[in-house]
């Protein structure tokens, strides 16, 4: 069974820092590509910031230079270093690991920045 659990989401006042985690479970990690996707309320679904196993990144205009993705694989794990945040960086963060058709989501963690 793949299991994906986030954590880290929080009340953050703007300028702060947060760090996401995703620990998996159930698959053999270090071969996924992983990423990190948001979604405030009335919008889609957006990818934040992606990671390949290959190394490759990729990240929202939004967020370049602010935020950092990153794995370890020794934990099965995805990270997410949110710094400089903005009351637009509101959402509901979902970590995603994918490798060809198959894509796994954890269950979504609430980042809210205040003004």
């Amino acid at each position: 069974q793949v299991q994906l659990v986030e954590s880290g989401g929080g009340l953050v006042q703007a300028g702060g820092s947060l760090r996401l985690s995703c620990a998996t479970s159930g698959i053999t990690f270090s071969i996924y590509d992983i990423g990190w996707y948001r979604q405030a309320p009335g919008k889609q679904r957006e990818l934040v910031a992606g990671l390949t196993r290959s190394s490759s990144t990729d990240y929202a205009d939004s967020v370049k230079g602010r935020f950092t993705i990153s794995r370890d694989n020794d934990k099965n794990t995805l990270y997410l270093q949110m710094n400089s945040l903005k009351p637009e960086d509101t959402a509901v963060y979902y970590c995603n690991v994918a490798l060809y058709s198959r894509t796994f989501w954890g269950q979504g963690t609430q980042v809210t920045v205040s003004s």
